[in-house]
């Protein structure tokens, strides 16, 4: 009887347990947010997109060969600085390669500040002697965004979705590409991603004027940097005389110079005004940078910039999650633009289970907004956050489509005006509407004749389809 007894009070407390961490996690985002008056009077597109002549040039990486090479050619330059801020940083070789030449750059005297998703940051880096090396550098900080802590759940929905790199005032790299294999280089791995990020040069590097778009992006970082949600990652200097960071530092050092040995031109100055294509002017839209349920800002203001369009607006994202807000502004664009597209990840293409279990109980939703809907079945999931409007106006970045991008995570989208860079924007993203599927019903589809579709297992089918009915209770995490 007593064994019974205890049993029950040990189950009940892991109950208790478990409520307090789910509801602590989910409470403070059961409620929309909407958009702020403040937000619509400071906001306005047409001023945003007024002509004018930019001192920035601008390079698409679409790409995860060009994403290691652009990112090896940019760090090599660091005289002073550099700042990388990354949702996700994991072992490989991608990585090692970056951080190779990051410590190599750090023993030169460059500063480096990184910044991480605290739950990334735990999980994949935390232990591994490979972040200690860079961690104890004496010119090294990292910090992570909203470390976890499953003390207090209320704050373990808040991410930091961001992906940049920044060296000296000379450029940046923005986009959606995480740190690491899936996503950089070409190493063999088991899974891949197609993404897409831009590389924007300043012209004015050299004349200490602050009218690039660099200082935009530097002065989010210096927000995100200076949060109190943001702590450091073990900045112990004695942790380099572990004889594993020891090593590790060894290994990365004869790893520049076998990198350096195998790919000289990465290594040589680069002449990025011919590498390059002009701007009329680069612009970063972001999302609030606090822990909790944000207020709508940058779907909005996307939307209000696609309400500028004449003549067409094609999306890119990987996967759809909207709310009846989301909804009714996507129909409300797309009823004034008279070619608007959205292509995402197929159910048997994508990679995000939850994305795809909502997509199928939701894709009526989307389909009732008139908006022409493309399911990408390439083969290799697709991971890029893109949008062009008429000729000239590229926006490439991190948000996703979803609540989850809308509502909670911080997020950066680029807004380039600039006549060359979207004309091959769209060229890469009419290529890759060849291998979609397009949408004509819930159930019906017009298929090109080179796609085979991917077949999915009943089991996974019926997976799905459970997944996607328990999930609306919480698809605003989705």
């Amino acid at each position: 009887m007593k064994k019974r007894i205890k049993k029950r009070w040990i189950a009940g407390g892991i109950l208790v347990i478990l409520l307090y961490l789910a509801l602590g996690a989910i409470l403070p985002f059961l409620a929309y947010k909407d958009v702020s008056e403040e937000t619509r009077q400071e906001f306005q597109a047409e001023a945003l997109l007024a002509s004018g002549t930019g001192c920035d040039r601008a390079m698409l990486l679409e790409t995860s060969q060009s994403a290691w090479e652009e990112r090896i050619r940019l760090l090599d330059q660091a005289q002073e600085r550099i700042i990388l801020s990354t949702f996700d940083m994991r072992e490989g070789e991608s990585t090692r390669d970056l951080l190779a030449v990051i410590l190599h750059k750090a023993d030169e005297g460059v500063s480096v500040q990184i910044v991480v998703d605290g739950i990334s940051g735990v999980v994949q880096m935390k232990g591994n002697p490979l972040f200690y090396a860079l961690s104890s550098h004496p010119n090294v900080q990292i910090k992570l965004y909203n470390r976890l802590n499953l003390l207090t759940p209320w704050k373990s929905q808040g991410r930091m979705h961001d992906k940049y790199i920044i060296v000296d005032q000379t450029g940046y790299i923005l986009g959606g590409r995480n740190t690491f294999d899936y996503f950089i280089g070409n190493y063999e791995n088991e899974h891949n991603s197609l993404d897409r990020e831009v590389l924007i040069y300043n012209t004015e590097a050299a004349s200490g004027e602050e009218n690039s778009s660099l200082f935009q992006v530097e002065r989010y970082f210096k927000e995100m940097w200076n949060h109190p949600a943001c702590t450091l990652f073990y900045d112990d200097e004695a942790l380099r005389e572990s004889r594993n960071v020891q090593a590790e530092l060894q290994v990365l050092e004869e790893r520049y110079q076998t990198l350096k040995a195998e790919n000289p031109e990465l290594f040589e100055d680069t002449d990025y005004n011919g590498r390059t294509v002009p701007t009329e002017g680069v612009w970063l839209l972001s999302n609030p940078t606090g822990l909790y349920g944000k207020e709508p800002v940058l779907f909005y203001e996307l939307m209000e910039l696609m309400k500028q369009a004449k003549e067409r607006v094609l999306i890119h994202t990987p996967y759809a999650v909207c709310n009846s807000y989301m909804y009714e502004t996507l129909e409300e664009v797309g009823q004034q633009v008279p070619d608007m597209r959205i292509l995402l990840n197929s159910v048997e293409n994508g990679d995000n289970f939850a994305a795809s279990s909502d997509y199928l109980r939701n894709k009526d939703n989307l389909l009732d907004t008139g908006i022409a809907l493309y399911e990408y079945d390439g083969g290799i999931s697709y991971h890029g956050k893109s949008v062009v409007i008429d000729g000239n106006i590229s926006v490439i970045g991190s948000y996703n489509l979803d609540l989850r991008s809308t509502y909670v995570d911080t997020e950066l989208m680029l807004v380039v005006k600039s006549e060359a860079l979207t004309e091959e924007l769209a060229g890469y993203m009419q290529a890759m509407e060849q291998d979609c599927r397009k949408v004509l019903s819930v159930d019906e589809y017009e298929t090109p004749e080179h796609i085979t579709v991917q077949e999915i297992p009943w089991w996974k089918r019926l997976a799905l389809y459970v997944a996607g009915l328990f999930m609306q209770m919480f698809r605003f995490l989705l």
